[in-house]
């Protein structure tokens, strides 16, 4: 691993801390819980303009089409940098990390100017439309169906846990557009308008309340021929590149929410009394040195990055794999600590209009207790860690792929 950075990253670190300081409010940083709820509502309204106006939204894509031109290293001093002093980046997952590095990479230069710019300003916000009922960890087979029609694809068939699609304007989506060729080709990767009659979106409620993953049908939904990203039939590529995506400048950081998680444990035992108990501080120091490997993998996938040394799908299947059961088994903890007082409903409940708020107004959990809840989704999206299992031995140490069940 590379544990130290050029003296020109380090340069540009202390030009984003010196950012950081002048922009953020009196009081941020460590002291930011003595902000008032005025303050911080004000702050949120204002912060989005201040990252745009200081060219920290997107700042990786290239210059021409209203970036930074970052390199991945210098993207990475900005991730630590902010998270440093616990400042937030503008919270556009979809459009900022998915499917507009996608488009930067694949798209058409009139795609480019269509739709990055709404990214960029956050006018137009997005979801993902990739599993479907039969199809999630193996999603070559997936059956919703883009005929074209003139210079329009009609498009039928339905996704599911498509996060915040209530709320998207477009959704990126795989659709097969040639169902004669094999499993992973004839799928296309287009870009559809959410904001029409073929397109009907079904919250799913979680236990918690949360409703930020759906349900989402097409019936003869329509999109322009010209959406198509990469090609037709040329989908499968371009949607593996999309989820490299998800992994790249938050590799130094990503441990740092576990352990500000972890944290929050060892400060609920001291408070009761089970820090006293061996066992419960073994399962800590456990959990401790799980966050310790996240933040080691972190450093190794950033190297495998810089060095373009080629060890992606290993670092990414086996980094998945290893979080996710890391967080669930935390959780777990959490609750084992926190005891039967972790069974009572604690937490408050303003609206359930916002993006994302979790909880409802009959079942307020807490932060603790929807964190526990939504640690056992993890294990699943982005690749469950019985695919990643299955990935590790066959593509990475060469074992033989799994019988296939006869029919």
């Amino acid at each position: 691993m590379d544990l130290t950075y050029p003296e020109d990253a380090e340069a540009f670190r202390a030009t984003v801390a010196t950012w950081l300081e002048d922009n953020l409010p009196p009081g941020w940083g460590e002291d930011a819980g003595t902000l008032t709820p005025e303050a911080r509502e004000a702050f949120a309204h204002e912060w989005t303009a201040r990252l745009r106006e200081g060219g920290w939204i997107c700042a990786g894509w290239p210059v021409e089409y209203g970036g930074r031109g970052l390199s991945l290293i210098e993207q990475v001093v900005v991730a630590e940098e902010f998270a440093r002093v616990g400042a937030p980046m503008r919270a556009d997952f979809f459009g900022d990390t998915l499917v507009g590095p996608t488009i930067l990479q694949w798209g058409t230069e009139e795609q480019k100017r269509a739709f990055l710019p709404g990214i960029l300003s956050g006018t137009i916000s997005w979801c993902q439309g990739f599993s479907e009922p039969n199809a999630g960890s193996d999603l070559a087979s997936l059956t919703t169906s883009a005929v074209r029609d003139g210079d329009e694809w009609v498009i039928n068939g339905q996704k599911v846990w498509t996060t915040q699609a209530q709320y998207a304007d477009y959704v990126f989506l795989l659709a097969r557009t040639d169902p004669t060729a094999p499993a992973h080709g004839g799928i296309s990767y287009l870009l559809v308008p959410m904001d029409q009659p073929g397109v009907e979106v079904r919250p799913i409620t979680q236990v918690d309340g949360t409703a930020e993953f759906n349900e989402v049908f097409f019936t003869d939904a329509r999109c322009p021929l010209d959406n198509v990203v990469g090609g037709v039939n040329n989908g499968w590529k371009v949607a593996m590149t999309t989820l490299g995506f998800e992994r790249g400048s938050s590799a130094t950081t990503g441990h740092r929410r576990f352990a500000r998680e972890w944290q929050t444990l060892v400060d609920a035992a001291r408070a009761n009394g089970r820090d006293r108990d061996p066992l419960v501080r073994d399962r800590l120091v456990r959990s401790w040195s799980r966050v310790k490997i996240m933040e080691v993998n972190g450093w190794r996938s950033l190297t495998d990055a810089l060095r373009g040394t080629h060890q992606t799908v290993a670092l990414g299947a086996t980094n998945k794999m290893f979080w996710s059961e890391a967080h669930r088994d935390t959780m777990e903890l959490a609750l084992d600590i926190l005891g039967a007082p972790g069974q009572v409903l604690t937490g408050t409940f303003t609206t359930a209009s916002s993006p994302g708020q979790r909880g409802r107004a009959d079942y307020p959990v807490s932060e603790t207790q929807a964190s526990f809840f939504f640690s056992r989704s993890e294990t699943i999206w982005g690749g469950t860690a019985e695919i990643q299992r299955n990935i590790v031995g066959e593509r990475v140490l060469g074992l033989p792929k799994e019988p296939r069940v006869s029919a």
